[in-house]
């Protein structure tokens, strides 16, 4: 009856056998602490759910000692980076619908008239709300900055201008979202999200499911070319990827009430770009991962940062520049911008491509690595 009790030695055994298990599967281990560590790093330097130095644009009609005392106390705010001033409404729905500023201030040109007659003129803040939470604060922010930025102007005479509530009155227009409903920034931002988990996962499991179960060999032994079987591989989950949004764009419409202004043709064809570039990623993993559970590791270390850099989670203009950096090589930060551009701006071919060469450029990189990688594998 010996066999049936808790033996030490035969448990520091497989201990010590675990181990050594772990030292040799060096990728699992590195996963194990490096996801940690990455999640650590981002959630305390990258996250910020308060974003300062929003791209502002200001178009001032008025050329007054206030209106530029204003734009002086706008540049001075932690909330606002005054990067254009512009000289057109045309100008201003332009950097709005590129999303190339989060905010538009507009400064009428009665503005000093009006202000020395005490009647309150008013400021026209145009905000770029497919976002909501990206906004709250510095909008917050402005409405203390309207009442004090004209303070040190409003001396003698004019101090009576300083009485509540205040000499400026503002006027706020959230584009895009006015009711600032959050599905409407969520649910086209999880058909991106959805994409990317799915097809990098089930890709990456392609060859190594292949490798595992002996099948890889007839695979090697017939005259396909490296190219011929990483895109035969990419293309039956083209059509699984396309189901998918089908499905989110089909309940973002008729479950969540979230608007279709542009084109859905043109959002189906940026769609087909960001799948592969995706599936190309799933494949480059499969070559590199020995066995399926090490091709879901790197899978998650993929995701994971997708998910947190891209702006899904947390406003991407509130993380620090070298968080923003990496986030712009991410086929997801693009592919957001363009998904909510297309359905809630409208947006047509020209507005979004400078979102579109990120991804075709991130897709052949990826699919280049792997086709090199599964060259290697052939020898």
């Amino acid at each position: 009856m010996k066999h049936h009790q808790f033996n030490f030695q035969r448990f520091w055994a497989i201990v010590a056998k675990e181990f050594i298990q772990m030292r040799r599967d060096r990728l699992t281990f590195g996963m194990m602490i490096g996801i940690p560590m990455m999640q650590l790093i981002l959630f305390g330097f990258a996250i910020n759910s308060d974003p300062k130095h929003l791209p502002t644009a200001v178009l001032s009609a008025d050329h007054s000692v206030f209106a530029r005392s204003f734009v002086s106390a706008l540049k001075n705010s932690a909330y606002f980076d005054v990067r254009h001033e512009l000289h057109s409404e045309a100008e201003l729905d332009r950097v709005l619908d590129h999303g190339e500023v989060q905010f538009a201030i507009q400064i009428p040109a009665d503005f000093s008239r009006r202000l020395l007659r005490g009647e309150r003129p008013a400021l026209l803040l145009a905000a770029d709300a497919t976002d909501p939470a990206a906004s709250g604060g510095a909008i917050a922010a402005l409405h203390l900055l309207v009442d004090s930025a004209l303070n040190h102007d409003l001396k003698g005479p004019l101090q009576k201008l300083r009485a509540s509530p205040g000499p400026i009155e503002l006027i706020i227009h959230r584009r895009y979202n006015p009711e600032i409903i959050t599905q409407y920034n969520i649910v086209p931002g999880l058909m991106g999200v959805v994409l990317t988990m799915t097809m990098v996962i089930i890709t990456a499991l392609a060859i190594t499911r292949e490798r595992e179960r002996g099948t890889m060999e007839n695979l090697l032994s017939t005259p396909a070319r490296p190219g011929e079987v990483m895109i035969g591989k990419i293309v039956p989950y083209i059509m699984v990827g396309y189901l998918q949004a089908i499905l989110v764009l089909l309940a973002a419409r008729y479950l969540f009430q979230v608007p279709v202004i542009g084109s859905v043709t043109l959002l189906m064809i940026v769609i087909l770009l960001f799948i592969a570039a995706n599936l190309a990623v799933g494949i480059t993993f499969s070559t590199l991962a020995r066995n399926q559970l090490q091709a879901m590791q790197m899978s998650f270390f993929f995701f994971l940062p997708s998910i947190l850099l891209s702006g899904f989670m947390f406003p991407f203009r509130g993380m620090p520049v070298w968080a923003q950096y990496l986030g712009e090589i991410l086929p997801l930060t693009h592919f957001l911008r363009i998904v909510r551009g297309i359905l809630l701006k409208g947006n047509d071919l020209s507005d979004i491509a400078p979102g579109l060469w990120p991804i075709a450029l991130f897709l052949v990189a990826m699919l280049a690595l792997g086709i090199h990688r599964y060259r290697q594998t052939l020898d």
